[in-house]
């Protein structure tokens, strides 16, 4: 099943969540890796390049693990869904770490008993 957002762009497999008249498409990036300079802008670029709002983020360094998660927004996003997954996954391969994004009611599911 798919959306058509307001730029004629098609969403697939994308739920929507409904606030007042505003649809809303929110999801979790993930950064996981060694630490190093510049994490934190590099995605942050990314998700400007993107369109996509940062909304919330987290992080911590672990025994020299770096740790993420961001709540991001992906109503204005300039690409499809799977074109933002591959570009974050790229970015990660480059850092040498692991970036995912997961929508937002997955991860949910995934962290409910």
């Amino acid at each position: 099943m798919g959306f058509v957002a307001q730029d004629g762009k098609l969403w697939y497999n994308t739920i929507i969540l409904i606030e007042g008249a505003c649809i809303v498409m929110k999801a979790v990036i993930t950064v996981i890796g060694r630490d190093t300079v510049g994490v934190v802008a590099k995605v942050s670029a990314v998700c400007a390049e993107l369109n996509i709002n940062i909304e919330d983020i987290s992080q911590s360094i672990m025994q020299e693990m770096f740790c993420m998660i961001m709540l991001v927004s992906l109503n204005h996003c300039s690409v499809d869904p799977a074109a933002v997954r591959d570009r974050f996954t790229a970015l990660g391969d480059e850092m040498k770490m692991q970036v995912t994004m997961t929508r937002e009611e997955v991860f949910d599911a995934m962290h409910t008993i």
